[in-house]
Order: C-alpha cells, then sequence, then structure tokens
C-alpha cells in the first residue's frame, strides 16, 4: 500500500509513524515548509490520552524527555482566590502525568520518529491530493486545510472565534513546579508554567471582537489589561520574550471526512481546543492506522474510522465551546463563577472528565 501524508506537523507525522507500524505500508510525508512547528514561543500540553497514543506508537519516552510533567491545575479568580485544584489532564489515579513542551520540540521527535519507522519526509513544496500516487491520501494539513473544500465545496469556513492569545517567557518569578495555573481574569484569562529552565512559560487569552494589530498588542497592553490580576501583572513585567499576537479560530462541524480515498484527521476535520488538539490528532492517528491495518478495503476502513471517531470528537468539541466561553464571562457571571467553581471543582470535575482521560 502507498500512502501520501499532507503535512508534516503533529498529527501528520504521528499517522506517517502509526500506519508505517500498523501496516507496513509505503507512507510519504508531504510538507510544504522546512520547519512545521509554527511560532517558535508556542508550547502546548499532552493530556494522558494523547501520551497513551503515543506509547503505543513507540515514542512516548521520547516526547517526555523534551518536555516536563505537569500532575497538577489551579485555577484561580480574578481577585487571587483559589477556586480549585485538579489533576492535570488525567484521573487522580493515574500516575501518568500531563507532558508540556514547545510545539516545534513536539514536531522535531515525531517527523524524527516516523523517518526511523521508514517513512519519507518531503519539504518545500504544496501538494493536491489529484496528483498524488497513493492508495490512501490523509490530509493532516490543519484548520485551513485546502483539501477540506477539495472533498466538500460545501464545507464551513473558518471563523474568529472572538478571542486571541499571546504567548510569552519570564524569568524571575517562583511557582511551585509541575504546576499549571489558569487565571479567571476580567479582562481574559491567562494561564502558565513554570518550566524545567525556571522560567515561566504563560499565554494572555484576550477577548476582542476583531482579530488584533499586531503592532497595537504590545506589552503596555497586557499590563493594562491584566493590571488588576496579581499573577499574570508581575509575570508581564517579567517577561524576558512576548510572542506577537495569534487569532484563534473555531470551525463548524465538518460533514465531510473521507472521500473513499482521502481522509481529514486533526485539525483539519476538527480544531477541537482546550488544551486537546495534539492530543486528539495523537488520538486520531492510532485510530486510522488501526482501520486501515484490520478493515481490508481502504474506502471501508475509512468509512470504519469515521464512525469511530465522530462521537468522541464532537463530545470533545463541545467541552471546549464550554471552555472557551468561560474565559469571557461578564461581571455577573464572573462572580457567580467564583461562588460556584470550588463546589465543582470538588464535586464535578473528576465525573465530568472521566471518559476523556480513560
Amino acid at each position: 500500500m502507498r500512502v501520501s501524508v499532507i503535512g508534516g506537523g503533529v498529527a501528520g507525522a504521528a499517522s506517517a509513524i502509526a500506519l508505517r507500524r500498523a501496516t507496513g505500508a509505503e507512507v510519504t510525508v508531504h510538507e510544504a515548509y522546512e520547519d512545521p512547528a509554527g511560532q517558535v514561543g508556542s508550547f502546548l500540553s499532552l493530556a494522558v490520552n494523547g501520551l497513551r497514543g503515543l506509547d503505543s506508537l513507540g515514542c512516548l519516552a521520547g516526547v517526555q524527555a523534551a518536555g516536563f510533567p505537569v500532575a497538577l491545575q489551579r485555577m484561580w479568580s480574578a481577585s487571587g482566590k483559589l477556586l480549585g485544584e485538579v489533576p492535570r489532564g488525567r484521573l487522580a489515579s493515574d500516575g501518568l502525568h500531563s507532558t508540556t513542551l514547545l510545539r516545534g520540540r513536539l514536531v522535531e521527535v515525531l517527523r524524527a520518529e516516523a523517518a526511523s519507522a521508514g517513512a519519507r519526509i518531503e519539504t518545500g513544496r504544496r501538494v493536491d491530493p489529484a496528483d498524488l500516487d497513493a492508495d490512501l491520501v490523509v490530509a493532516a494539513d490543519g484548520i485551513w486545510s485546502a483539501t477540506r473544500t477539495a472533498l466538500d465545496p460545501a464545507a464551513p469556513q473558518v471563523r474568529y472565534a472572538g478571542l486571541y492569545s499571546v504567548s510569552g517567557v519570564s524569568e524571575g518569578v517562583r511557582l511551585t513546579p509541575g504546576t499549571y495555573h489558569f487565571v479567571f481574569g476580567r479582562r481574559g484569562a491567562f494561564l502558565c508554567v513554570p518550566a524545567a529552565d525556571g522560567t515561566v512559560w504563560w499565554s494572555a487569552q484576550v477577548p476582542s471582537p476583531e482579530p488584533p494589530d499586531p503592532a497595537g498588542v504590545t506589552r503596555a497592553l497586557l499590563a493594562e489589561l491584566y493590571g488588576r490580576e496579581e499573577l499574570p501583572l508581575s509575570l508581564i513585567r517579567a517577561a524576558t520574550r512576548v510572542d506577537r499576537p495569534m487569532p484563534m479560530h473555531r470551525l463548524a462541524d465538518v460533514p465531510v471526512w473521507h472521500d473513499g480515498r482521502t481522509v481529514l484527521i486533526g485539525d483539519a476535520a476538527h480544531p477541537v481546543g482546550a488544551g486537546q488538539g495534539a492530543s486528539m490528532a495523537i488520538e486520531d492517528a492510532v485510530a486510522l492506522a488501526r482501520c486501515v491495518a484490520s478493515v481490508p478495503r481502504v474506502d471501508d476502513a475509512l468509512a470504519e474510522y469515521t464512525r469511530l471517531r465522530r462521537p468522541r470528537v464532537a463530545r470533545m468539541t463541545r467541552a471546549a465551546s464550554t471552555n472557551r466561553d468561560s474565559k469571557t464571562p461578564g461581571t455577573v457571571q464572573r462572580r457567580v463563577n467564583d461562588l460556584l467553581m470550588p463546589l465543582a471543582f470538588r464535586h464535578v470535575y473528576a465525573r465530568s472528565t472521566s471518559w476523556l482521560y480513560r
């Protein structure tokens, strides 16, 4: 079997590994850019569902070595009140801890593993699925996927989500190692985690009706937006690097995932957000390879893959929408959240997330 993978990011590289090892297929990854890692400063977390997928691909240890474990997550109100402390990306009983790392490092590890597994990686050229001599085409070309529209000209369009994020790195601020912090700020959410080198990685997620002008999003603006929140403000003031703002986007349910030969995976099919984008892409790769390995015909394998993945992805998408809305509460809703969230984290959180991490 000949397989062409369009896109060499997380979904593409993971699917190349999975398909090589599950089927022995001849796999070629086509990546338009020499470096598909995206913005240098961007970081992500892999929850245990993504880590277990990596374990099945034989590259868990390599990814863990490229990042650092994060066991706990603390949620804080705008006033500095601790709303709750929960396991980060796992069940409390799970000894496997979430891993945080730079996106670029994750892609590097996965691409190296794909090459080691026997996949060929070609960069610097865009490809069209129709021009590829392959029995199976895996479209892992991201949220702006051209393949999605080629499969279905009526496919939904990517929309601005009303938020933008700004990542940064700070020095000289001491936080508890292995703990991720989420602040429900008055004018935006703020996420931060102490890295293994003693710096703190952070991301401000700012509501805005229009995508930002990069030149207008300065450190001074961020200090103004988070001027009443102690932890965010201290990190903004101590920043040694502030990256350009990145608009956040959403995509309505994509009705067509495959045409019998070409299949969408990862953000091309379902940009879920809520810190699960990379983990869901890895799950996709593992599930696709299992279906292709166990179902004789490619078209039937893709139909089975879609049948298996759609319900879980849809549930995750709904959860991500709720998560996104929680980052932009009004004054009244924020006060209600301050009262109710401690109860929710104590009595509801574990049950509401157990389906994801099992």
